[in-house]
């Protein structure tokens, strides 16, 4: 388990960029905990040791790494690590990810470092993981990016989502996993190519409101886009829009014949119902597309009737019934737009869905076959930050093995949770 996998040059150069860019804020001396840097001085002064720290997280996680590994040999060349899981591995709570050997005085004085740069791609890349598994047939953009902190969280947020799409991959070879990145900075973890996306609502705006306008502008300036996605939602039109739209993409301009794709982007707002919907219609298309009469037996179809006894006070059973016929991007609103489409005769046209697509909502969408194309999302990240506190517990010092009493379990041999 030593051996550092290989990995693309372009991935390599970016989680490289991670101990430049803690560099620029500050020496370490400054960004470690105080009392790390205090053990370092004591230490240094009255003789080093080898120690061993260990590496665990206490939930379950899918194992990213190398963000964490490339820092800790930057700063400490002569380290030894011992990876106990790979890349993509399904890692247990409590158990040992990795030993990390050398110098007490050098590696005390990185600690908070090395464990900064742990929990948070560790759990994006089991989010990732379950929501790719979820709906194995639609391709999933990262859209993250502005829901984050700077330049290290994307890189640490973005690395984890491809290594969960590609453990996802290696379980299930059907899943199409993540595809692109909305940023240049991170779209390399996921393929060749730049970063993805088309049109916010701001460009709509612009036009005044008109999605076909800015999708026209778009096409023009941007000649060399490959797809072109109209975001539907602004005027709370979405069918009208997409149809209107697409018949400007396929039988007006004839894009098509220039090798272009077209698709819509349903991100309707939570507040309403997509165009033509209410909550009785949306019963009914979920009904009629899973073959399901009555919300109630649609919803134990959905989420399986072992579940739905165990949920006596429908507190999960309201959530998926959101999910099912709701307002905002809901599967009925998904199913409506693919069936409008579909009678229009823009079979080939996909469906971009976005709006709060985390791992319990992918589960729901993928459940009841939602006709989803691609999925732009950045609810892969931890949804709170207590789930990617990292821990490391030096288990020996001199080949002694010696740790605080309740972490016996981080001893090669001992039996782990």
């Amino acid at each position: 388990m030593d051996k550092q996998p290989s990995l693309p040059a372009e991935t390599a150069a970016i989680l490289d960029r991670l101990a430049d860019i803690a560099l620029s804020a500050c020496p370490i001396p400054a960004q470690t905990d105080k009392y790390f840097t205090n053990t370092s001085r004591i230490v240094s002064a009255h003789g080093d040791a080898q120690v061993t720290f260990a590496v665990f997280m206490r939930r379950r996680v899918v194992a990213a790494l190398e963000p964490t590994i490339r820092l800790i040999r930057r700063f400490v060349p002569d380290v030894q690590i011992k990876r106990y899981c790979q890349e993509g591995d399904i890692v247990p709570s409590e158990s040992k990810m990795m030993e990390i050997t050398g110098s007490m005085a050098k590696l005390s004085e990185i600690e908070t470092l090395l464990l900064q740069k742990t929990g948070f791609p560790c759990v994006s890349a089991n989010n990732a993981y379950e929501m790719c598994r979820a709906i194995p047939s639609a391709g999933f953009m990262d859209m993250h990016a502005r829901h984050g902190s700077g330049a290290e969280m994307n890189i640490l947020a973005a690395y984890g989502a491809a290594v969960g799409s590609m453990a996802a991959k290696k379980a299930d070879p059907a899943v199409k996993g993540f595809v692109g990145s909305s940023q240049d900075l991170t779209a390399p973890f996921f393929g060749p190519g730049g970063g993805m996306g088309t049109m916010p609502h701001a460009l709509i705006g612009y036009t005044g409101g008109d999605v076909l306008k800015a999708m026209k502008l778009f096409a023009e300036t941007i000649p060399e886009a490959k797809a072109l996605i109209a975001l539907v939602d602004y005027t709370g039109e979405e069918i009208t829009d997409s149809l209107r739209c697409a018949h400007w993409f396929y039988e007006q301009a004839k894009l098509q014949e220039q090798g272009k794709t077209y698709g819509i982007r349903l991100d309707t707002h939570g507040g309403r119902f997509a165009e033509g919907l209410d909550y009785e219609k949306s019963v009914d298309t979920v009904g009629h597309w899973l073959g399901v009469q009555g919300e109630y037996n649609i919803v134990e179809q959905v989420l399986g009737g072992r579940a739905v006894q165990l949920d006596p006070n429908n507190i999960l059973i309201d959530k998926v019934r959101r999910i099912l016929f709701g307002k905002g991007v809901s599967v009925a609103s998904i199913i409506h737009a693919r069936l409008a489409l579909d009678r229009a005769g823009y079979k080939e046209a996909q469906i971009v869905a976005s709006s709060g697509f985390d791992p319990q909502k992918c589960q729901i969408m993928g459940a009841a076959n939602a006709p989803l194309d691609m999925v732009g999302t950045g609810s892969f990240l931890p949804a709170t930050l207590t789930e990617t506190y990292a821990t490391a517990d030096i288990i020996a010092y001199d080949g002694v093995r010696r740790v605080k009493v309740g972490r016996e379990f981080l001893f090669d041999g001992a039996s782990q949770k």
